[in-house]
C-alpha cells in the first residue's frame, strides 16, 4: 500500500440524516436531496463512534490438524452520536418511534418502546474531502442514559444506530473511501477496466462523457465495462452505448 495523503481525515463539520428504509445513498453527499432529512444539531465533542459485539473466534480442528481453520461468530455493530435537539423528532429518536404526543403537546415515554427504522447517513467534511457512512436500513434508539452535567455546555441525547441487512444485501452499511480518483479512461474487455488503476467507475452511462475509450475504434463483440450502478456499457466508435457490444 502506497502513501496517500488525500486519504487522511480531519473532521471539519458533518451532518447526520435519515430517510425511508431502502433510500439510495445520495449522488451529492454535500447536498442530499429529499427524502433525506437532517436530524439536527449534534455534539462537537462526542462526534461519532462504532462499537461491536460478537465476532468471537472458534478454532476448528481435525484429528490430523488441531488448528485446521477458524470460524467467527456473527458481529453486530452500533454507531453512536449525541443529538442536541430536544424537539419532537429528536425525542422520538431517543425514546422510541411509538412515543405518543400527548394532548398538551408533550412527548410521552412509551412503556414498550420501538426503535425508529430508517435509512441512515452520516457525512463528514474535511476541506474538499468528504467521507460517509451509509446504511440502507438501521434501527435508531437511545444508546445511554441522559445526564445534564453542567450549565455551560449543550445537553444531549445519546443515540445508537444499528445497521441491518436490507433485502438481498450481504452487507449492513457502506463506507465511502478517501483518496480515490475518478476514471478518465476505459479499456475494452470482458469485462474491461477503468484507468488509472484504482479509480472509481463512472456512476452511470451519463458519467461516461468525460471517459476516453481504448481502443478509440468500435469495440468488438461481447466487450463492455461495468458502471457504478452495475449496468454495462460499450464504445461503438462514436459514442458510449448501453450493454455489451453485439
Amino acid at each position: 500500500m502506497s502513501l496517500n495523503d488525500a486519504a487522511t481525515l480531519v473532521i471539519g463539520n458533518g451532518n447526520y440524516l435519515t430517510a425511508p428504509t431502502g433510500t439510495d445513498i445520495p449522488s451529492d453527499l454535500l447536498a442530499p436531496a429529499s427524502p433525506w432529512d437532517n436530524v439536527g444539531h449534534t455534539s462537537l465533542e462526542d462526534i461519532f463512534s462504532i462499537t461491536s459485539e460478537g465476532g468471537e473466534a472458534t478454532v476448528i480442528g481435525s484429528l490430523q490438524n488441531k488448528s485446521l481453520r477458524t470460524k467467527y461468530s456473527a458481529r453486530t455493530e452500533t454507531m453512536t452520536f449525541t443529538l442536541q435537539q430536544f424537539d419532537v423528532a429528536g425525542l422520538k429518536l431517543y425514546y422510541g418511534a411509538n412515543a405518543p404526543i400527548l394532548p398538551d403537546g408533550s412527548v410521552g415515554v412509551p412503556v414498550e418502546p420501538t426503535p425508529t427504522v430508517c435509512a441512515f447517513l452520516v457525512v463528514f467534511v474535511d476541506g474538499e474531502n468528504h467521507f460517509a457512512f451509509y446504511a440502507p436500513k438501521a434501527e435508531i434508539y437511545r444508546a445511554d442514559d441522559v445526564s445534564f452535567g453542567d450549565t455551560e455546555s449543550l445537553a444531549g441525547l445519546p443515540l445508537g444506530v444499528k445497521p441491518m441487512a436490507h433485502g438481498a444485501n450481504n452487507w449492513t452499511y457502506a463506507i465511502t473511501p478517501l483518496g480515490s480518483v475518478a476514471a478518465t479512461g476505459a479499456t475494452a474487455g470482458t469485462p474491461g477496466s477503468f484507468t488509472p488503476s484504482g479509480s472509481v467507475a463512472p456512476g452511470d452511462i451519463t458519467d461516461l462523457t468525460t471517459v476516453t475509450a481504448s481502443p478509440a475504434t468500435a469495440w468488438t463483440t461481447g466487450q463492455y465495462v461495468v458502471l457504478g450502478d452495475a449496468t454495462e456499457a460499450h464504445w461503438d466508435g462514436d459514442s458510449w452505448e448501453s450493454g455489451r457490444k453485439v
